[in-house]
């Protein structure tokens, strides 16, 4: 059975000012599916992100999670009604602790109550053994980590990672690789904006590519393994 659409984006433009970020971006997230959306520095890739949570407002256009239109909501309302950001360089509050950043996240709600500080602790372990640390004295992968969770403590139906990969050490970023591959094995939805081809080609199950703010790419990743071609000559790599 085709999954369903959870998200739907369709025909969604932004200007900063007098200019045109991004140009009627069209696309849909799959139930369960993991999305990278790529693109060349100034694509519209965060920007895209930005928007979908609220802290940027589209001149037109909507977004739509399970049909329900999120379009010039506030970043509160998105938020409480599914949909989390990690924002890229993390934005933690980092005269807290560890813990009491999960707990600002902290969002129960009875038809996705799942995700509680002990559940984030078994996806990452270091975050229980610094639970009283403040986030300033986190390394880059265990600030990166507790951005993540601090996400998921809000019981998201779909998750927005902005280049989770940035900094990262080579053994670390695979351990957030593998939690982000874990999240998707779980059934939760996650648009990842993600620099690196091979990393994305590992995770994802559907590609947007972006170019000048513009769709240039939609495919899956089976599309893609066949013809990487197809996303190769918008990111400029060989």
């Amino acid at each position: 059975m085709a999954s369903k659409n959870i998200l739907e984006v369709q025909d969604l433009n932004v200007h900063y000012g007098a200019s045109h970020a991004l140009h009627n971006i069209c696309f849909e997230v799959k139930e369960g599916h993991l999305l990278a959306l790529m693109g060349r520095n100034g694509a519209g890739k965060t920007t895209t992100l930005m928007t979908l949570s609220g802290l940027l407002k589209s001149t037109s256009g909507a977004f739509r999670l399970r049909g329900s239109n999120l379009e010039h909501k506030s970043p509160e309302f998105i938020a409480k009604n599914g949909v989390r950001l990690v924002p890229q360089g993390r934005r933690l509050f980092a005269s807290l602790s560890v813990l009491e950043n999960l707990m600002v996240g902290e969002q129960k709600i009875e038809r996705r109550a799942l995700w509680t500080k002990e559940r984030v602790y078994e996806m990452f372990p270091v975050l229980r053994v610094k639970k009283n640390q403040r986030a300033s004295t986190l390394s880059g992968g265990e600030q990166q980590m507790l951005a993540i969770g601090r996400a998921l403590m809000g019981n998201p139906e779909v998750l927005l990672l902005d280049e989770p990969s940035e900094g990262l050490a080579p053994i670390i970023l695979e351990e957030v690789n593998q939690s982000i591959a874990k999240l998707k094995d779980e059934g939760l939805s996650i648009i990842l904006v993600e620099q690196n081809f091979s990393t994305a080609k590992s995770l994802a199950d559907d590609f947007v590519i972006l170019n000048a703010g513009l769709v240039a790419c939609v495919a899956s990743a089976d599309q893609i393994k066949l013809n990487p071609e197809l996303a190769t000559q918008h990111l400029g790599i060989s």
